[in-house]
């Protein structure tokens, strides 16, 4: 085989492949996840003689607390899960009952059918919500208000404990008064927002709980953080390539077509019947 025909050969495996690496490259810089919030720190290094900023997000520390069915549980417990969570508590008359309904709603939206029942599907989202009056809140209370709203325990915690560690948690961690954006009271936390924690429990979104529309946009953003490749992970796109049948059809196609082009003598003119 010559040189050209090498050429060609090349050019020929290249052309679709470098082509599909675009077009997957420039759909998922399309896509636009859901921010991260809360920056710790910044800093610069120098990389082949070029600065390099890295930005160090805030991860929520973990907390233990108890749950409706007196279990000892911890944030950190569901690992790989991400997690919606909210403040409110028992006796509370707006807007607390409105977030605990709209919180079922959206634990019923990440459920399927088996056997003709509901099932709630416990392996994406896991649920929080964190009582701001604990002293009050025993586990009875909260299991009973939990009954009262349809709760389902297998991804839902309604939680109690000590009131300094629910409140450190909540403006230390979460920083609420930070992304809330309204005058939170730090002495009784009441605030309306649903909160929205990544993979690596690192605040990715503040959503409205009694708006539809905030609603909407909070389910979106959980289904892009469902797809979200952690960094770490290995590129799937040469994976992607090989299984692509259609792709290697293209390519032999291609090689073919150079190679005949590149192989016929020069001048060579293709016979016409009379």
């Amino acid at each position: 085989m010559n040189k050209k025909a090498i050429l060609a050969l090349l050019i020929a495996i290249l052309i679709p492949v470098v082509s599909y690496v675009l077009l997957k490259s420039y759909s998922d810089k399309a896509t636009i996840m859901p921010r991260k919030l809360l920056l710790d720190s910044v800093s610069t290094r120098i990389v082949k003689g070029k600065e390099v900023t890295d930005s160090f997000w805030h991860r929520t520390a973990n907390i233990t607390l108890v749950n409706q069915l007196g279990d000892t549980v911890s944030l950190y417990d569901r690992p790989g899960k991400i997690i919606v969570m909210d403040f409110f508590f028992t006796r509370c008359p707006n807007p607390c009952p409105t977030l605990t309904r709209n919180m079922r709603k959206l634990q019923q939206s990440f459920s399927n059918y088996e056997q003709g029942r509901r099932v709630v599907d416990s392996s994406i989202v896991q649920f929080i919500s964190f009582s701001v009056d604990p002293d009050r809140d025993s586990v009875a209370a909260l299991k009973a208000y939990a009954n009262q709203y349809g709760v389902n325990p297998d991804n839902w915690w309604m939680l109690t404990g000590p009131k300094k560690t629910i409140y450190d948690f909540a403006f230390n961690e979460l920083k609420i008064a930070l992304i809330d954006g309204h005058n939170v009271d730090t002495a009784f936390l009441h605030t309306p927002s649903f909160i929205l924690l990544d993979r690596n429990y690192v605040v990715r979104g503040l959503y409205d709980g009694r708006d539809s529309v905030e609603l909407s946009k909070l389910a979106r953003d959980v289904g892009l953080l469902m797809l979200e490749k952690d960094k770490g992970e290995k590129s799937e796109v040469f994976a992607s390539i090989v299984a692509l049948k259609w792709l290697w059809v293209i390519i032999v196609l291609l090689i073919i077509g150079f190679i005949f082009i590149l192989t016929r003598k020069p001048g060579q003119i293709p016979k016409q019947n009379n």
